[in-house]
Protein backbone atom coordinates (compact mmCIF):
# COMPACT_ATOMS: atom_id res chain seq x y z
CA UNK A 1 0.00 0.00 0.00
CA UNK A 2 1.63 3.18 -1.36
CA UNK A 3 1.78 5.94 1.80
CA UNK A 4 -1.00 8.51 -0.09
CA UNK A 5 -3.33 5.32 -0.12
CA UNK A 6 -1.78 4.35 3.63
CA UNK A 7 -3.59 8.17 4.45
CA UNK A 8 -7.00 7.97 3.02
CA UNK A 9 -7.41 4.50 4.83
CA UNK A 10 -6.20 6.07 8.31
CA UNK A 11 -8.56 9.37 7.32
CA UNK A 12 -11.70 7.17 6.90
CA UNK A 13 -11.06 5.48 10.00
CA UNK A 14 -10.65 8.72 11.65
CA UNK A 15 -13.83 9.55 10.72
CA UNK A 16 -15.73 6.62 10.78
CA UNK A 17 -14.81 6.51 14.63
CA UNK A 18 -16.88 9.60 15.61
CA UNK A 19 -17.28 11.67 12.46
CA UNK A 20 -14.72 13.89 13.79
CA UNK A 21 -10.81 14.56 13.15
CA UNK A 22 -9.19 15.71 16.06
CA UNK A 23 -5.64 16.78 15.97
CA UNK A 24 -3.71 13.81 17.10
CA UNK A 25 -5.49 11.93 14.72
CA UNK A 26 -4.26 14.16 12.14
CA UNK A 27 -0.85 14.14 13.34
CA UNK A 28 -0.78 10.36 12.62
CA UNK A 29 -1.45 10.64 9.44
CA UNK A 30 1.50 13.10 8.89
CA UNK A 31 3.38 11.21 10.59
CA UNK A 32 2.52 7.95 7.43
CA UNK A 33 3.37 11.07 4.57
CA UNK A 34 6.88 11.75 6.71
CA UNK A 35 7.78 8.18 7.59
CA UNK A 36 10.00 8.63 4.18
CA UNK A 37 11.22 11.82 5.03
CA UNK A 38 9.59 13.33 2.35
CA UNK A 39 5.82 15.13 1.11
CA UNK A 40 5.37 13.83 -2.06
CA UNK A 41 2.70 15.43 -4.41
CA UNK A 42 0.03 12.35 -3.51
CA UNK A 43 0.65 12.56 -0.39
CA UNK A 44 0.46 16.63 -0.57
CA UNK A 45 -2.25 16.09 -2.56
CA UNK A 46 -3.91 13.84 0.42
CA UNK A 47 -3.41 16.17 3.24
CA UNK A 48 -4.58 19.11 0.98
CA UNK A 49 -8.10 17.22 0.63
CA UNK A 50 -8.09 16.61 4.19
CA UNK A 51 -7.50 19.82 5.37
CA UNK A 52 -9.81 21.68 2.84
CA UNK A 53 -13.01 19.21 3.91
CA UNK A 54 -12.34 20.18 7.88
CA UNK A 55 -15.90 21.48 8.80
CA UNK A 56 -16.32 23.67 11.74
CA UNK A 57 -17.25 20.63 14.31
CA UNK A 58 -13.22 19.59 13.01
CA UNK A 59 -11.89 23.49 13.52
CA UNK A 60 -11.02 24.02 17.16
CA UNK A 61 -8.30 26.38 18.44
CA UNK A 62 -5.55 23.54 18.34
CA UNK A 63 -7.04 21.66 15.22
CA UNK A 64 -6.90 25.37 13.53
CA UNK A 65 -3.20 26.03 14.53
CA UNK A 66 -2.27 22.42 13.71
CA UNK A 67 -3.98 23.15 10.33
CA UNK A 68 -1.87 26.36 9.79
CA UNK A 69 1.59 25.20 10.31
CA UNK A 70 0.91 22.11 7.94
CA UNK A 71 -0.02 24.30 5.25
CA UNK A 72 2.83 26.38 5.99
CA UNK A 73 5.24 23.76 6.33
CA UNK A 74 4.41 21.43 3.04
CA UNK A 75 2.87 24.13 0.72
CA UNK A 76 -0.25 22.77 1.02
CA UNK A 77 -2.37 26.25 -0.22
CA UNK A 78 -4.96 25.63 -2.66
Amino acid sequence: MSDASEMIFRTIKCFSNDGRLDVGELDQIVKIALADGVVDDEERKVLKNIIYNLTSKDLTLEMWNRVEQLVASYDLDE
